[in-house]
């Protein structure tokens, strides 16, 4: 046991899937003494919060804040709250995550079709405009920035397809955010949510969600109880919004502080200005690795910058070359999930971490011990 003694982490380069690393403002933040949670102080915070949360989801919606817990939490926040049992609910899947929000809507009493891609290619808009004709869904869920592939997935004619059909369009979000254009209002998104520790280089443990108007109709309209206590928005909405806030829980306050300091370090950047940078570095990761053998996953077009999904050279042991990027250089890479376990890796490139000296130093390791 070595509790007795202070706690000190190795100090890592993070590239992998997240968490990101974060600036020293976010840790400085964090470290603030904490105040309560209904202090009109920590109220003012909150609102400051939700109005950056809309600048970066761009988007207007009321309903915009962010729950007390992490992505997965947003995701079921978002499907739980529109779902009611015996809804139909059409979930798109063509990765890990597109899997989990299927398995999220059946637990809720949904009736789900799945509308399937395979693992590194992007779902094709027709094929979701084949299934609707036969349906009358309540929504569709898709993955925005699949972050066991790496494929990014265009949303705008997919929104047109959904709302056509008289379906609301939920989006999966936690790894795009902040890193590539997302346009909630412009693309007719009605349910997103995502991460802090990805793109946003916040400490992990919050997800900010937006829900539009319609999406609150739903809310409003349903005859049944939210299956959670804790994310059931008709409650936790009424500690976000309004003169009075009711108490719901007790907000993380020291991760909330990190957050909205996250959040003005990326409206200092500026978005556009962030989305590029997150673009360059993808390009130089490239330009670097595909001379060591390493090809990518996902087609052009189609891949994330910020998540780097590659298939490893001919003789490199994933498991053991990760372990030496680790332990002898402190660099974080991710290996593959389910399909994909030990057959690529999952380089990631968000936030903090999108810059070309990490970019540099992982190449540099990868050539020291490929020799």
């Amino acid at each position: 046991m070595s509790y007795d003694s202070q706690l000190r982490t190795s100090r890592r380069i993070l590239m992998g899937p997240g968490p990101s690393d974060v600036h020293p403002r976010v840790l400085q933040a964090m470290a603030t003494p904490l105040i309560g949670h209904l202090d009109p102080e920590f109220v003012t915070i909150m609102d400051e919060i939700k109005e950056m949360a809309q600048l970066t989801f761009q988007t207007r919606n009321n309903l915009t804040f962010v729950v007390s817990a992490p992505g997965s939490a947003g995701m079921e926040t978002c499907l739980i709250n529109l779902l009611e049992p015996g809804d139909e609910a059409v979930i798109c899947i063509n990765g890990v995550f597109g899997g989990r929000m299927a398995d999220i809507a059946e637990r809720a009493g949904a009736k789900v079709t799945k509308i399937e891609a395979e693992w590194g290619q992007p779902i094709d808009p027709q094929q979701i405009k084949d299934t609707l004709k036969g349906l009358k869904p309540k929504l569709v869920a898709i993955v925005h920035a699949e972050t066991s592939t790496g494929v990014l997935q265009p949303l705008k004619e997919i929104s047109k397809i959904v709302h056509d059909a008289g379906a609301l369009f939920v989006v999966d979000a936690v790894t795009s955010y902040c890193g590539t254009d997302l346009k909630i209002d412009e693309w007719g998104i009605d349910a997103v949510y995502s991460g802090t520790q990805k793109c946003l280089s916040a400490a992990p443990g919050l997800s900010p969600v937006s829900f539009s108007e319609d999406a609150v109709k739903a809310l409003d309209a349903r005859k049944t109880k939210v299956q959670s206590w804790f994310l059931d928005l008709n409650m936790v909405k009424n500690y976000w919004q309004g003169a009075k806030r009711a108490y719901h829980h007790t907000a993380p306050v020291s991760a909330m502080f990190g957050l909205r300091e996250a959040y003005r370090l990326v409206l200092e950047e500026g978005l556009e200005n962030r989305f590029k940078r997150h673009q360059q570095n993808h390009l130089l990761l490239k330009k670097e690795l595909e001379p060591l053998g390493f090809e990518f996953v996902v087609k052009e077009g189609y891949r994330l910058p910020m998540l780097n999904a590659v298939k490893l050279p001919e003789g490199i042991d994933d498991a053991a070359v990760r372990w030496q990027l680790l332990n002898e250089f402190n660099i974080e890479v991710g290996g593959g999930l389910g399909k994909f376990a030990g057959k690529i890796w999952r380089i990631g490139l968000m936030g903090e971490s999108s810059n070309p000296n990490f970019v540099n130093t992982l190449v540099g390791a990868l050539k020291t011990i490929i020799k």
